[in-house]
């Protein structure tokens, strides 16, 4: 009677288990240059730098399973911008076996602002793209990775 009564609190207080969260392909951002400064090799240094940080930080926040994009790679770049290809980065998304896609463009206009967008996008359902932004104030490497922790910790993951 005692182990039925013990076994009998443990199921009540245990609670409902946790879903797992779900399986992310998350691209690398993509440039938007508005600006009349070309693009440099320090722009394409930051894309890299920001892209593996989100990574890392939608998965430290328990956010997302992030899945390899690197299978889909050389597709990708072949393809036209992933923002402006009716689906493609859906497409490549299903191909790695992940529920979500997630795609990134840094919108430049000048040396001194910069936008820094994130565009989550559920490939189950009907749920509507998921899109946020964060201004940056300076093209510089601390500004983009305070603009993307920001991004991440207060917008993505509020409430997490």
């Amino acid at each position: 009677m005692n182990r039925l009564l013990a076994l009998a609190t443990v199921l009540l207080t245990a609670g409902p288990a946790a879903a797992a969260p779900p399986r992310a392909a998350v691209f690398d951002f993509q440039f938007s240059n508005l600006s009349p400064v070309p693009g440099d090799a320090a722009d394409t240094a930051r894309l890299k730098r920001v892209s593996a940080e989100l990574r890392d930080l939608l998965q430290k926040k328990g956010l997302f399973v992030v899945v390899s994009t690197e299978p889909v790679r050389d597709e990708v770049t072949r393809s036209a911008d992933l923002r402006r290809c009716n689906g493609c980065a859906d497409d490549f998304a299903r191909k790695l076996g992940a529920d979500v896609a997630i795609t990134g463009e840094v919108q430049k206009v000048s040396n001194l602002i910069l936008n820094l967008n994130v565009y989550v996008k559920s490939l189950t359902g009907d749920a509507p793209e998921k899109a946020y932004s964060v201004d940056l104030r300076g093209d510089t490497d601390e500004a983009f990775d305070r603009g993307i922790r920001f991004l991440v910790e207060n917008n993505m993951g509020a409430g997490k």
